[in-house]
């Protein structure tokens, strides 16, 4: 039985039923589970919006011959749908976290540092698409003579923010262990986010990983708040628990140098949250993780929702006349084609619309579908969202001013932004308040100004003149 929330859904879980349900749609999963079935895992990067920065015969060269089958076969393992699905995310509309590096496998070989395979978000100023992209990190790209300087703001790999000890999050032969990493099955009445009961564990692959004794660790529980443990056993024979180092224990310096737990272990995963709480079923979940969820409680599948009226039926004159597709438009079907023609050529000069075209002309501007729209734009399913206003208006419909079109223009424009960025043709990243930044090449001349960001805390009057510039419509749609 699901628990009942007296206030509504917690905002978290909120968020995280829009992400689950938009953030990686089904397309997404089938088209990339096909590549990667056949061997092609750089088709399957593709299919999950999944860059690929990196170059196996340079790693070779540079690395060993090991070091790079290792790679391969990480790579081979690697399921980009799966990681999309469990990437860091940011509130209130789930994008992907920004501005981020993620490790997600280590090579020891004889160097000092490490060679890691990570994978990257853009900054938030360039995420339109929600774009991933893997690349591998030794510590000294610098941008060397001869190379462009790396145009990501956090190039390192994030300490709190690491998959390399949780490979069950992107690794398809290895998904299965999510069940278990989890922890004990929670019970309904437990509410709690943090997974206390798997810390002591997740510490000691911690440690183990960063060639540590059993020892002192920190946990972020917050913006400003973190706890400092220590893993206590008789010895190693016997399964380690933690205890909590009062505040004097250590020096600030000394804390802040501990290893951090990963984020993946300090909380509990949210599709068990979901579970938990009977906000979406098993058989919705991406395949892999309702595998390994299998036995958790799950709210009752929904059944197929039912389809939008067509035709749609409008009050007009004193009669219900209908609006439906036809030719790939919407179209009143109860009115002549000519008596069509008089009445718009009459809207034009400033007369009153009959309801039918009055009702066409707002689904429009600002259908009903415009959230759904929305929340596909955000999370860079196009297609998806493309799809929404092709079978709400037709293939054949032209865009009237108003938030839909809005909204697939602001679109269109942070595509162009994400373009640039991946070129290294931005500057630095903006500040907040900034209405603009240079493009710069690679002599560091800049070379054009960027133009404002389309948001929607944007003025209209500013809108109307951003929007009636001249700009290429195939962004969009690429």
């Amino acid at each position: 039985m699901a628990p009942h929330f007296a206030n509504g859904i917690p905002p978290h879980l909120s968020m995280w039923q829009r992400v689950r349900e938009y953030a990686v749609p089904p397309s997404m999963i089938e088209k990339a589970a096909a590549r990667r079935a056949a061997g092609d895992w750089a088709g399957a990067c593709a299919a999950a919006r999944v860059y690929v920065d990196l170059d196996l015969r340079a790693v070779r060269d540079r690395h060993g011959t090991l070091t790079a089958n290792l790679l391969r076969a990480d790579l081979r393992r690697l399921a980009p749908d799966l990681l999309r699905w469990h990437m860091p995310r940011v509130a209130p509309d789930g994008r992907l976290r920004p501005g981020l590096t993620l490790s997600l496998a280590r090579y020891h070989d004889c160097g000092g540092t490490p060679l890691q395979l990570v994978v990257r978000t853009p900054p938030a100023y360039a995420d339109a698409g929600q774009y991933l992209s893997l690349a591998v990190w030794d510590g000294s790209w610098n941008g060397a003579a001869g190379h462009r300087p790396d145009p990501h703001p956090h190039p390192h790999p994030d300490r709190r923010f690491r998959l390399d000890l949780h490979r069950h999050l992107w690794d398809a032969e290895r998904a299965g262990e999510l069940r278990t990493r989890c922890g004990p099955l929670p019970s309904v009445s437990d509410n709690s986010p943090y997974a206390v009961g798997s810390w002591a564990a997740e510490a000691e692959l911690l440690l183990r990983a960063e060639g540590l004794p059993r020892g002192a660790f920190t946990v972020r529980l917050g913006p400003r708040k973190r706890a400092v443990l220590e893993l206590v056993a008789p010895d190693d024979s016997h399964v380690p628990t933690f205890r909590t180092l009062t505040a004097d224990a250590l020096s600030p310096h000394h804390a802040a140098a501990l290893p951090v737990l990963p984020e993946a272990a300090v909380r509990v995963p949210p599709d068990v949250e979901l579970l938990r709480a009977g906000l979406v079923p098993v058989g919705r979940l991406h395949p892999l993780v309702g595998a390994a969820l299998a036995a958790y409680p799950s709210a009752p599948a929904g059944g197929p929702g039912a389809p939008p009226a067509d035709p749609h039926r409008v009050r007009c004159r004193g009669e219900d006349h209908r609006i439906a597709l036809r030719d790939g438009v919407l179209t009143a079907v109860d009115h002549d084609p000519a008596q069509l023609r008089r009445e718009e050529l009459l809207v034009a000069l400033g007369g009153p619309p009959l309801p039918c075209l009055r009702a066409i002309d707002e689904v429009h501007r600002d259908p009903e579908a415009l959230p759904a729209v929305r929340e596909r734009l955000v999370h860079g399913d196009v297609a998806g969202a493309l799809a929404v206003v092709e079978g709400l208006l037709g293939p054949a419909a032209i865009l009237r001013e108003g938030p839909l079109r809005e909204e697939l223009e602001s679109a269109m424009a942070r595509r162009v932004e994400h373009g640039l960025f991946r070129s290294g043709l931005t500057a630095v990243r903006p500040s907040s308040g900034a209405t603009g930044s240079a493009y710069v090449s690679d002599t560091g001349r800049a070379i054009a100004a960027r133009r404002p960001r389309l948001t929607r805390r944007t003025p209209q009057p500013v809108r109307r003149k951003l929007n009636s510039r001249s700009r290429p419509r195939t962004g969009l749609f690429s």
